[in-house]
């Protein structure tokens, strides 16, 4: 399914604010992620589709859930 890649900062002060960039792959399927999902002390970066798609069963154990989604529809208008 997905892959659990461990991160060096702790959950408490992973930055929300931090946007998502083209280097951001989803773990998924490798398109650009959109969507960063917390759990302990990893995270998983998701597509708009994949984030959507596993959203109900991660929401049960996400600390923390970061979608950028909507830059989606916010490049397709310029």
């Amino acid at each position: 399914m997905t892959q659990i890649a461990p991160t060096t900062t702790a959950v408490d002060e992973l930055d929300s604010s931090h946007q998502l960039t083209a280097s951001d792959r989803c773990d998924s399927c490798g398109a650009q992620a959109y969507i960063r999902v917390a759990i302990g002390s990893s995270e998983l970066l998701f597509c708009a589709h994949h984030g959507k798609k596993y959203q109900e069963k991660l929401a049960t154990v996400a600390s923390d859930w970061h979608d950028e989604s909507d830059r989606l529809l916010q490049d397709n208008r310029a």
